[in-house]
């Protein structure tokens, strides 16, 4: 910083606010502090800098190291979000979700003087692990924990553990509305696997708009995730709908296992949605250009990101963060129409 001082003909301190981006600094003397800065390619010293302020500006993120869209659509989003803050993430991927692996992925933050940690909490036993988890740091799980306090945060006695998630519930509950108001009745649901936090809210979510409409859902079929147990689903049920005896929509609980479900119906010779009509859950990218176009339910992973972030910079400012959910939004496109009429 001396070096770029002296090239740049001003003091210590003002490139010290030139690179902290301090309003007082007039635009000529930031342009020639910059232009210094470029050709003498200084970088900053982050472990200098740490020492000197006792803040590593980094984030711990634990996740699953799952390929599924949620989990790594998640972490990629609070990265981004994170490097926009001004914050690094370091990463701990889990091979197993008990309390021993949480442990040692706690030391590992420690040692990098982490200032907040954040777990990616898609199924059960990992947020169940995340109870041994007794940080010294503000703690944000990405999972729809509902046992936590509404106003968790900072509290005199230290850092608690906070929540955010994509109101999963909402938008499946969103989801079989739209086919019920297309005049539907007999709406089937094609589940996640029931140790998935998504999976059991959005099988909640169908089982609640269904029952505010005085409909009895019927018993969901329980599947992976993957494009294949949709496919094998979507073979069973076909067979009923060509007989006119199976439902008239599915809930597919994401858009890989719609994808299963309209491979199977097209090569049965059904057509959706004028034989039935397919709703998935994720928009994953290419969705719509699924045959047909899938109405499906997006998860707003930037607001999801963002939000990640400024949760955890409001508890390490010592303020009280509620649990949130953000609301995703229905896509309506060609894969959803009124029942047919026998």
């Amino acid at each position: 910083m001396a070096d770029v001082a002296a090239v740049a003909g001003v003091s210590h301190q003002t490139v010290s606010r030139v690179l902290n981006d301090h309003p007082s600094v007039r635009g000529e003397t930031r342009e020639r502090v910059l232009a210094a800065i470029a050709t003498l390619g200084y970088r900053r010293n982050s472990a200098a800098r740490a020492l000197a302020t006792a803040r590593s500006a980094t984030l711990g993120v634990v996740t699953t190291g799952s390929p599924l869209f949620g989990p790594s659509s998640t972490l990629i989003a609070i990265e981004g979000a994170a490097r926009d803050q001004g914050y690094y993430v370091s990463v701990a991927t889990l091979r197993r979700y008990d309390a021993d692996a949480m442990h040692d992925a706690l030391e590992h933050f420690m040692d990098q003087g982490v200032e907040a940690i954040v777990v990616i909490a898609p199924q059960l036993d990992v947020a169940a692990a995340v109870e041994s988890f007794r940080a010294p740091v503000p703690v944000l799980v990405v999972a729809a924990l509902e046992d936590l306090p509404a106003d968790a945060g900072t509290t005199p006695s230290g850092p608690t553990t906070l929540s955010l998630a994509v109101d999963q519930r909402a938008g499946a509950r969103t989801a079989t509305e739209h086919l019920l108001d297309l005049g539907h009745r007999d709406v089937l649901h094609v589940a996640g696997p029931s140790d998935w936090f998504d999976a059991l809210e959005r099988e909640a979510g169908w089982r609640e708009a269904l029952t505010a409409r005085g409909v009895v859902p019927a018993r969901p079929r329980r599947c992976s995730w993957s494009a294949g147990d949709g496919y094998a689903a979507g073979r069973d049920l076909a067979e009923a709908v060509a007989a006119g005896e199976g439902p008239t929509a599915v809930l597919a609980g994401n858009d890989q296992l719609a994808l299963g479900l309209l491979r199977a119906f097209w090569e049965r010779g059904l057509s959706v949605p004028d034989d039935v009509s397919v709703v998935g859950f994720d928009d994953v990218a290419g969705s719509a250009y699924f045959v047909p176009p899938l109405t499906t339910v997006r998860q707003p992973f930037d607001a999801l990101g963002r939000r990640s972030v400024a949760m955890v910079v409001g508890a390490l400012a010592g303020q009280r963060v509620p649990t949130e959910r953000i609301a995703p939004e229905l896509v309506v496109r060609s894969s959803t129409a009124a029942p047919p009429v026998h």
